[in-house]
């Protein structure tokens, strides 16, 4: 008999709900993607920085070497927005605990692997998150060029 890891779900109605909860092309990503696309830049969407590193980030651009996440205020544990789970909290504590250590060494491994990271809370005004990735992504170009 294989041991099966707890869900996290409190009840069946939670677990509908987090399985609804998208891990990608959610309205924050979307936002950013639409101004940087306008401003001319291309990318890879929910894509691997490194190959053997399994991460992924949102917007990937290869050749100026910058990675984009857009986190999350609850999964991330936002200082601003982030709110304690009313049920199982214990769990959901130590899972945005972990996350964010996960978002730590991503960057740590990103950034020595000659990567710029980018990171965006949801709650951010997307032209300021946008404009941020547009610098730094024609920045990293002109360091390469």
């Amino acid at each position: 008999m294989v041991a099966r890891r707890p869900t996290g779900a409190a009840n069946a109605g939670v677990r509908r709900s987090m399985r609804a909860n998208k891990g990608r092309d959610t309205r924050p990503e979307w936002e950013i993607r639409r101004r940087v696309h306008a401003a001319g830049l291309r990318y890879r969407v929910s894509a691997r920085p490194l190959p053997d590193f399994r991460r992924t980030a949102d917007l990937v651009f290869s050749r100026a070497k910058v990675a984009v996440f857009v986190d999350g205020c609850f999964w991330h544990g936002c200082r601003e927005h982030h709110t304690v789970s009313k049920t199982n909290a214990e769990y959901w504590s130590e899972k945005v605990r972990r996350n964010r250590e996960r978002d730590q060494e991503t960057d740590r491994r990103l950034t020595a692997s000659g990567w710029t990271v980018v990171r965006i809370w949801e709650h951010e005004d997307p032209r300021e998150g946008a404009r941020r990735v547009i610098d730094a992504v024609r920045s990293a170009l002109r360091e390469r060029s």
